[in-house]
């Protein structure tokens, strides 16, 4: 184990380390490090802003170190709030007991199962009686709890705060004096929780455990926390690339990287990615000068991250579809088909045809390709509306079989006349 290795594993796509000087130590003493990594199955799916700190899970593991697996069957009832304005609701047992089983599925995807422990924390709350829970309770005050933000946010402006959400701290943190934890890994809006860990091992006798957080990944809307409810994510088993056959937008792994904005091109590249760091400088110098397409650099990163969740071929598939579907205006093989009824009219050049008339506001709304009948009315004065090829100016337009209605960049209906 060099220290440029352990530099490097403490320097990317790390937040924060505390206390980092004692950590350095730690992995440099020879013993095997117990890794506290935890989570609450209160939804099934393993997406990337995850695989920011299980990477780094899997690199300590790399240097002899183990993982501590806890499933969050008790706390998952609870729901942590971090980052919520209002109560979760509880999940059931074979809820949490589903989704377990498909997160641990994903999970060693990145984790090497070899080298890591599973624990439930059934094993240790199962058997506590109000006593427990008393003394538990009894070594934090609400004053400490009320300066979590989340909390303290909620707290000041009224919103509902029950008990049973304080409660998640505190066993989240009793799961570190559970297992005697060394190292406490989460992301930044964990940072509480973890800190919280620490003290109650220190007020059992404990070693306090060291506390690894790692950034938060922004979502595919650039904007907000990487996460299912928001439907910005991006999940480490989504299928390498397709098109939506009713709004034609890009989905799966590679079409979902396409699409995010530019300014999160390097950091999806630092905390997901192998791409080394004089690569990602030079990456982050081009796009500084303007000397390099912000889509060429989207489609390395996509090539790289289905390699790592799929393989080489399936990266190399997807990039040819996209570069079909879009790059070529080529129309996605996938693109929706909708059925029309019309009549047959004679065409001085075309001779018998069938065609329909319609309004391009409803049949758009209709299919999907607009959310509302006020964006596609935006959308049809923008000019973003074509029939094969030529711009739709009117509200009713006629159509022939076959016709491909597009939509925006990236949204496609055909059309097929049916005769009355």
């Amino acid at each position: 184990m060099t220290g440029n290795t352990i530099d490097d594993i403490l320097r990317r796509g790390v937040a924060e380390i505390i206390v980092e000087s004692e950590f350095r130590e730690l992995l440099h003493s020879g013993r095997t490090l117990n890794l506290k990594q935890g989570f609450d199955p209160s939804a099934p799916d393993i997406h990337l802003g995850h695989v920011v700190g299980l990477r780094k899970l899997r690199q300590l593991q790399e240097l002899g170190h183990k993982v501590t697996l806890i499933v969050g069957d008790w706390t998952a009832r609870i729901g942590d709030p971090s980052g919520q304005s209002a109560t979760r609701p509880m999940l059931s047992p074979s809820q949490i007991e589903s989704n377990a089983q498909t997160y641990m599925e994903q999970f060693f995807k990145v984790v090497d199962k070899d080298r890591t422990e599973l624990r439930r924390q059934s094993e240790w709350f199962s058997g506590f009686s109000l006593d427990d829970v008393i003394r538990l309770t009894s070594s934090f005050t609400v004053a400490q709890l009320l300066a979590r933000e989340d909390f303290s946010s909620r707290y000041s402006s009224g919103n509902p705060i029950s008990l049973t959400e304080m409660l998640y701290p505190l066993l989240q943190s009793y799961d570190s004096v559970a297992i005697e934890a060394d190292v406490e890994f989460g992301g930044t809006d964990q940072k509480f929780n973890c800190l919280l860990g620490r003290e109650m091992q220190q007020s059992v006798g404990q070693q306090a455990q060291q506390v690894f957080l790692v950034p938060i990944l922004v979502g595919t809307d650039g904007r907000q926390k990487m996460g299912k409810s928001l439907n910005n994510y991006i999940g480490i088993t989504e299928r390498p690339y397709y098109v939506d056959p009713v709004s034609g937008e890009l989905k799966g792994m590679y079409g979902k990287i396409m699409s995010i904005p530019d300014h999160l091109i390097l950091d999806y590249f630092e905390f997901v990615t192998d791409v080394s760091d004089d690569e990602i400088r030079e990456f982050k110098e081009q796009l500084r000068t303007h000397s390099v397409n912000p889509m060429n650099l989207k489609k390395r990163l996509a090539h790289e991250i289905v390699t790592q969740f799929h393989d080489r071929r399936a990266a190399d598939d997807a990039q040819e579809r996209f570069a079909q579907a879009f790059q070529k205006r080529q129309i996605p093989e996938e693109t929706h088909t909708v059925t029309l009824s019309g009549i047959s009219r004679t065409d001085s050049r075309a001779g018998l045809r069938i065609e329909a008339q319609w309004n391009i506001i409803d049949l758009i709304v209709g299919n999907g390709l607009a959310k509302s009948r006020s964006e596609a009315a935006r959308l049809l004065a923008q000019g973003a509306i074509e029939i094969d090829g030529s711009r739709v100016t009117d509200n009713i337009v006629t159509l022939t079989d076959g016709a491909v209605i597009k939509v925006g960049k990236r949204r496609f209906l055909k059309v097929s006349i049916a005769q009355d």
